[in-house]
């Protein structure tokens, strides 16, 4: 089934528009009954089929014609597909009705063919961006010594030098400003020393008020996408969101130097090896360079990174798809515990950069389960043929901590971090077993 929504149209804009959206609409119409990939459990496609959306409903795809694509703008040396993505646009709210059931299903077709969609930004998401890219500049425009001062050894926010992050034992060459929960070194937590816990060592609270507008902005995207993949598997309300409660989000910002002013310590011509994400999704913007590369999801290539590391997957193989910036858009790629919590029915997107001839400027921002979450595969997503041969999960009934995946996640990339040193010289690590750091929502026993 085909479904659309109304296009975004400006004054003095093509026609032609038009013309695309009535062809569409007569695809919808005469689309054969259960065409496309199968229900996910508990949809009723008869539902969709009969659906005709209201106006105020019609929040899906949007004409191919209506957005801006950055062609021309892969980097040197690098041969890939050029993907081109549904774009959809988020409702205001997510109440349940049949238009954000259609959505849903729509997210999570696209998801499950490209490994990567793309939702348009509202007119204050396109200012924020800007505000933050522009923050962004700024502070990597700093000396060095000013930046490297913005550390903390208790949380792993703050500066990452080009070459500091590792990517399957190579050095990137990424620098990045990474955002994690902002808290006072009086918060019970930080007292207790858990293990990734402390404040976020802002340059200055103009940057610091920017980014959170920007993400507190974002953080409403990623609860309205999540219940919209639980409308769209047809899952109990709340298999994921229950997990998001006082959700560990965290940002990281971006500078990719150009591929002919790099430090020399990584791989030529490579920003970031290729990787999967580890929490539940990650909202990125970038600007106009282009840069980043994709997997589309296969059965023929099978990885769970939270039981052996996908750094480095086929990076060098053939099959990455180009996904060229697109103005006004956000790209949203699915993480690891994601396809946990699915049953690898929604899988993790494997991703990796490449260096351009100009610097390249990007935002992700991961929307996460709380650290203290405990995860177990949905119910309704168990049992199906959907997993990938031989995976049914072996993990024990007590599930996934995503605390203590984060947490490796960190040391693996930071092994050399002042945070990584102070974790394990403290024995900070055995803490991740307690009870305490797995109760969503328990404090620290004063």
């Amino acid at each position: 089934m085909k479904f659309l929504t109304r296009p975004l149209l400006r004054p003095g804009q093509s026609t032609t528009i038009r013309k695309v959206m009535a062809d569409n609409i007569a695809t919808m119409t005469h689309s054969s009954p259960g065409a496309g990939m199968a229900m996910p459990p508990g949809f009723d496609i008869k539902s969709a089929q009969c659906f005709r959306p209201k106006p105020s409903e019609r929040h899906c795809r949007l004409p191919a014609k209506d957005i801006n694509v950055q062609n021309g703008t892969m980097p040197p040396g690098y041969k890939a597909q050029v993907a081109q993505l549904d774009t959809f646009e988020l409702p205001a709210r997510v109440t349940g009705s049949l238009g954000d059931r259609a959505l849903g299903k729509a997210l999570v077709d696209a998801w499950r063919r490209h490994g990567i969609i793309q939702i348009a930004m509202s007119r204050t998401q396109k200012a924020l961006w800007n505000s933050a890219k522009a923050e962004s500049q700024r502070f990597f425009r700093r000396p060095h010594h000013e930046k490297a001062a913005c550390v903390d050894s208790e949380s792993y926010a703050g500066y990452i030098a080009s070459g500091e992050e590792v990517t399957d034992g190579i050095a990137d060459y990424s620098e990045i400003f990474t955002i994690t929960k902002d808290l006072d070194p009086s918060d019970p937590r930080v007292r207790a020393r858990w293990p990734c816990h402390g404040p976020c060592p802002w340059p200055d609270t103009r940057m610091k008020d920017v980014m959170t507008r920007y993400n507190n902005s974002l953080g409403n995207d990623g609860e309205k996408l999540l219940g919209l993949i639980e409308l769209g598997l047809g899952v109990s309300p709340g298999s994921l969101t229950r997990y998001t409660q006082d959700g560990w989000h965290h940002t990281r910002v971006l500078r990719f130097p150009p591929r002919n002013a790099t430090n020399g310590k990584g791989k030529e011509g490579r920003g970031i090896g290729s990787h999967t994400d580890y929490g539940l999704l990650v909202i990125a913007a970038q600007d106009d360079v282009g840069g980043l590369f994709i997997r589309r999801p296969s059965q023929k290539e099978q990885f769970a990174n939270w039981k052996k590391s996908a750094a480095g997957l086929l990076e060098d193989d053939e099959g990455w798809v180009y996904v060229p910036p697109v103005d006004g858009t956000h790209t949203v790629i699915l993480g690891d515990m994601m396809q946990y919590l699915t049953n690898n029915y929604l899988m993790a997107t494997p991703h990796k950069v490449g260096l351009n001839t100009r610097e390249r400027f990007s935002y992700a921002y991961f929307h996460e389960p709380a650290f203290q979450a405990v995860m177990k595969p949905i119910e309704e997503m168990c049992g199906r043929d959907h997993q990938q041969e031989g995976s049914k999960e072996e993990e024990s009934d007590e599930g996934i901590h995503y605390g203590t995946h984060f947490t490796n996640m960190f040391i693996r990339n930071y092994p050399d971090r002042i945070t990584t040193a102070r974790l394990l010289a403290e024995d900070r690590y055995r803490l991740l077993a307690t009870e305490e750091l797995r109760t969503m929502g328990r404090l620290p026993a004063s």
